[in-house]
């Protein structure tokens, strides 16, 4: 009576698009003045919240809605906004009281920036009125550009001027598995998979290690062309990591997504607080950006279907692979593993990656009954 019905999930995630703006000078003036003023509206809004500890947006908005427009003089949209903001501020917890710089980003929406990405141009209010603004950016933020939903940030950063805005993309369905690709995170190497595919971080290391010791060497010699060659070199080493980690986390995405896997990743939270290094050892530990790493995965693998699951980091590294025997004898150095048990010899960021994977692709008890984990009590992972 019925034919077959086909059944067709949508799912969209957010991603944020970057552009750059080009104002004029009066132009940017009457931006630079429009932060200001919102910025001093959200430290007055702030000052309210806190002393009346009313932290919601629309009581909040009852109360210094029509002061907020008259003392700053903000258009009626720019003072929802800075409501919002203060009220978005508090939602991290309420323990002290926010304040906010003058020259801090601020929210718009379509109420009060519009785009014409054809254009090339943005139409928004400040306290001049509107500006029609043109912006640069690259083609993949364009392509982004074409979903654009939600609030766009006005962003002044080292005198340049940009706009961070919320964008509505199309993920593909979630692949059907049968296993997991483990991948473990590390600092001498900054990830390695199941499959011994091993992503070193000895260029990274290098480059921190140089950065580090030319800012300490600026630094103490503290003249204006030393000030001035720092301010010129702040932000490389942050960006040179940040394109390493979108490198990483886009081949292991691709790697999943080719062979019908599944990704599974240790859940390092609150790692620093967990373990000890030496004092060599600190400037490393805690410039790894493995959060910044696993927030590139998670996006990147939601937008290309592939499932993502994370695991108990724990014994990872000192667990055998092969016969599930754990020991801290198991490692008699940071790279090899050999298992005093069975005798299983391997690279040790492989065989915890062998690990990690087996733990997403099995349940807990299942995995104690048949492979006899003994998790040592007393011992503590390695980096």
């Amino acid at each position: 009576m019925f034919g077959p019905i086909e059944l067709w999930y949508h799912t969209s995630m957010k991603l944020t698009a970057v552009v750059r703006l080009l104002p004029t000078p009066e132009q940017a003036n009457d931006l630079l003045k429009t932060l200001e003023k919102a910025n001093a509206a959200c430290n007055s809004v702030s000052g309210v919240a806190w002393q009346g500890q009313i932290f919601k947006t629309f009581p909040l908005q009852k109360i210094v809605y029509s002061h907020i427009r008259a003392a700053y003089e903000l258009g009626a949209q720019m003072a929802v906004r800075c409501v919002a903001k203060v009220a978005d501020s508090y939602k991290k917890d309420q323990r002290s009281q926010r304040a906010f710089k003058p020259h801090g980003s601020v929210p718009y929406d379509a109420r009060n920036l519009r785009w014409y990405v054809d254009k090339s141009r943005v139409s928004i209010w400040s306290m001049a009125g509107r500006l029609n603004i043109p912006f640069v950016c690259g083609a993949y933020y364009r392509a982004l550009l074409q979903g654009q939903r939600g609030e766009t940030d006005l962003v002044y950063r080292k005198g340049k001027w940009f706009l961070h805005t919320t964008c509505d993309v199309e993920a593909d369905t979630p692949i059907d598995i049968e296993d997991y690709l483990g991948v473990d995170l590390g600092i001498k190497n900054i990830a390695c998979d199941s499959e011994g595919t091993v992503y070193s971080a000895k260029h990274l290391l290098n480059v921190r290690h140089r950065y580090r010791r030319l800012h300490k060497k600026l630094q103490a010699k503290g003249t204006k062309s030393a000030k001035r060659l720092l301010k010129k070199r702040s932000q490389r080493e942050s960006r040179f990591a940040n394109d390493v980690n979108h490198c990483v986390s886009k081949q292991l995405v691709k790697r999943a997504k080719d062979s019908g896997r599944g990704l599974a990743l240790e859940d390092l939270t609150h790692i620093r607080t967990r373990v000890t290094v030496r004092r060599k050892q600190r400037d490393q530990l805690h410039s790894w950006s493995f959060a910044d790493l696993r927030e590139k995965i998670e996006y990147k693998a939601e937008r290309r279907g592939v499932p993502l699951e994370f695991v108990d980091a724990r014994y990872t590294s000192q667990q055998c692979s092969c016969c599930g025997h754990t020991s801290r004898s198991n490692r008699p150095s940071q790279s090899v593993f050999k298992c005093v048990w069975c005798g299983h010899t391997a690279h040790a960021d492989t065989n915890a990656a062998v690990n990690i994977g087996r733990r997403a692709s099995v349940s807990a008890p299942y995995a104690v009954c048949v492979l006899g984990f003994k998790p040592a009590t007393t011992a503590s992972p390695r980096l």
